[in-house]
């Protein structure tokens, strides 16, 4: 199982650390073992994850400072953040370390020290940005590292328990006591089992300072969870003939064009929503612009951008291809109308009329004048507050990746659909087997045994299927999620960022823990998880200057362009300093790096950094994304 020095790979391959702990390696990687470390480098070069196996130490600090020694003695990263982790996989504590790197390092650093028995093993971290972007997928594969001699947790065989009044008890209980411990204004949950509703239920509050509780009914931003709703309206097109899942998109529209030709020739309609095109996440235009596009402009954005990955070799979430799949497949049913309104009349028709899906809509100004759950984000302090809805607007043009508003009721009613494979609750037929469950079929891996496949995420590590997607708008955080064999299914809808984040991962692992009697993982880790989550938050704080550094706003300009992403103007409130971008506008603060690099940094919504790139007398600033970069300046 020992690795040759400077072996690349030619498929992703089992391969085990110098201990014999177990772990898969890309293909296309490179992997040699060098003491007691078992390197693996990306193919671009100069991002490497390393894998020692350090035995006896003190504690977890000094199995990851032996494996510093071991992998790089000259590294000098200033550590950020440590913190134990949630326990997994046979593991008996996982310790995490951040370490601080330069905005303009453009690079990740981090360190993860895992124990088991008296013996660990330190994973390090040391990526360009864009490598790991691109090849997020394939460090999934090296990271889920399991123990040597550990087999994984596995449901496969085993029978899904009855929702009974105990069970559902312990989730209600489990959903409660997380809210409140992630600071969570509001959650809505349902469950579904053998056909019927069990359980639709809400917690909390739809808006903090306020007396309305969640319930039911209530609608939430449910986000990337419309892709599933898209291409499930594709379907129904596929069934009556408008197209096949094969078709050429170019041959349903025409006008239909990717920054690359090649690429655009090979697109058919399933790729459309399948993040294998090589297509890489590029949401920039649309999140500072998105009050000045429409749905023809989203389409002629995509003709600028450029993959950066091979047809079909990885796995990269293209929201604006995505977009595109339900204009292109709107405009196969209805082709004298303007594709946004194409595309609102087949969801219509198609899929929310049919499901008695009749809460759901695409109208902001309708969701927001009812039972509705309002967002609410961390502030600078990491405080939960109520945030507003400017930045989400600019879902409006790009709606079908993530527009939908929905309630729990209404979402069941769609998970109900899938676990029927196209029945209503009449008996009737809704859609064919074959066109509705070919959107599960995984068109491209994102880790060892999960994929996605049209809309639609694929796990198999339990041992049994699970489906779902998840959804993230800014201030609210949601999931759906089905296990075919079983027939039970669920919903969780929050309206809150980080909190809402970590809820929704746990109380997936509970709601398994409770259907198959699984290790109990859930609710031990949530005070752990809780734990790191502030302390995390509480880490970015200590870097930022709240209000920004006078200095710094002192040598701005007042007003900055990009030809991409449109204009920054700047004022002062106060002592405040605020960005604003058109459709929305932040109080931003400043960090300056061990390197000099002054970066102005967004607080509400947090974490846009704009670096001050100022040179020979031009005032500018650099805005990034992990594989893109856009430059304003200063507009004179």
């Amino acid at each position: 199982m020992s690795p040759t020095a400077g072996e690349i790979l030619a498929a992703d391959t089992p391969r085990t650390t110098v201990d014999g702990n177990n772990f898969v390696a890309p293909a296309g990687w490179s992997i040699k073992t060098a003491g007691s470390a078992v390197v693996l480098t990306a193919p671009e070069g100069g991002s490497h994850i390393a894998l020692v196996d350090v035995g006896a130490a003190k504690d977890a600090d000094a199995a990851v400072a032996a494996a510093w020694a071991a992998y790089d003695p000259k590294a000098k990263w200033p550590l950020k953040l440590a913190g134990d982790r949630p326990v997994r996989d046979g593991w008996e504590q996982i310790r995490g370390y951040q370490y601080e790197t330069s905005a303009n390092d453009q690079r990740g650093v981090s360190a993860g020290a895992r124990r088991r028995g008296n013996r660990w093993t330190v994973s390090i971290y040391d990526m360009a940005n864009a490598v790991s972007d691109k090849r997020d997928a394939q460090i999934e594969l090296i990271g889920r590292l399991l123990p040597k001699g550990y087999s994984r947790e596995t449901f496969a065989g085993k029978a899904a328990h009855k929702l009974d009044a105990a069970r559902i008890d312990a989730l209600k209980q489990f959903v409660e006591d997380a809210r409140q411990q992630f600071d969570v204004p509001g959650v809505a949950i349902g469950l579904v089992q053998d056909g019927n509703v069990v359980l639709a239920e809400g917690f909390g509050v739809r808006e903090l300072g306020k007396p309305d509780k969640v319930d039911a009914n209530t609608l939430f931003m449910v986000a990337s969870n419309t892709k599933a709703l898209t291409t499930l309206m594709l379907a129904k097109l596929v069934e009556a003939g408008k197209f096949t899942w094969d078709t050429p998109a170019t041959q349903v529209l025409p006008t239909f064009k990717l920054g690359d030709a090649d690429t655009t020739r090979q697109v058919l309609m399933k790729h459309l929503v399948c993040a294998c095109t090589g297509l890489p996440r590029q949401d920039m235009e649309g999140i500072f612009e998105g009050e000045r596009l429409t749905p023809a402009s989203v389409m002629a954005t995509l003709a600028t951008m450029q993959p950066t990955s091979r047809f079909g070799e990885l796995y990269q979430y293209s929201n604006p291809l995505a977009s595109a799949a339900g204009f292109v497949g709107g405009h196969a049913l209805h082709p004298q109308l303007e594709l946004g309104a194409a595309y609102d009349a087949a969801m219509q028709t198609l899929v929310f009329d049919p499901l008695a899906m009749t809460s759901t809509t695409f109208d902001f100004a309708r969701a927001q004048r009812g039972n509705h759950a309002a967002p609410h984000s961390e502030d600078v302090d990491g405080k939960t507050v109520p945030a507003s809805m400017d930045l989400n607007y600019v879902d409006i043009p790009y709606r079908p990746n993530g527009g939908v508003w929905s309630n729990v009721n209404d979402m069941l009613r769609y998970v109900q659909m899938e676990l029927d494979k196209g029945l209503l609750p009449d008996g009737k037929r809704y859609i064919a087997e074959a066109p509705l469950l070919a959107r599960r079929v995984q068109q491209v891996a994102t880790g060892n045994d999960t994929g996605y496949g049209m809309g639609l995420k694929i796990d198999r590590s339990m041992g049994t299927p699970l489906m779902q997607h998840g959804g993230v708008a800014y201030g609210f955080i949601s999931n759906m999620l089905w296990l075919p064999e079983h027939n039970v299914g669920a919903v969780i809808l929050t309206n809150a960022d980080a909190g809402g984040s970590a809820i929704r991962y746990l109380f997936r692992r509970r709601w398994l823990e409770v259907l198959f009697d699984g290790n109990s993982e859930a609710i031990p880790n949530m005070p752990l998880e809780a734990k790191r989550m502030k302390e995390s938050l509480a880490a970015k704080r200590k870097r930022l200057t709240v209000p920004a550094d006078p200095a710094a706003i002192g040598k701005l300009a007042a007003r900055y362009r990009s030809a991409e992403l449109g204009d920054i103007a700047v004022s002062q409130k106060g002592e405040t300093t605020w960005f604003d971008f058109g459709g929305w506008k932040s109080e931003v603060a400043t960090l300056r790096d061990d390197d000099g690099t002054v970066t102005l940094v967004t607080i509400a919504p947090s974490g846009f950094e704009f670096i001050v790139a100022d040179k020979d007398n031009e005032r500018s600033l650099v805005l990034r994304d992990e594989q893109h970069e856009y430059v304003f300046v200063e507009a004179k």
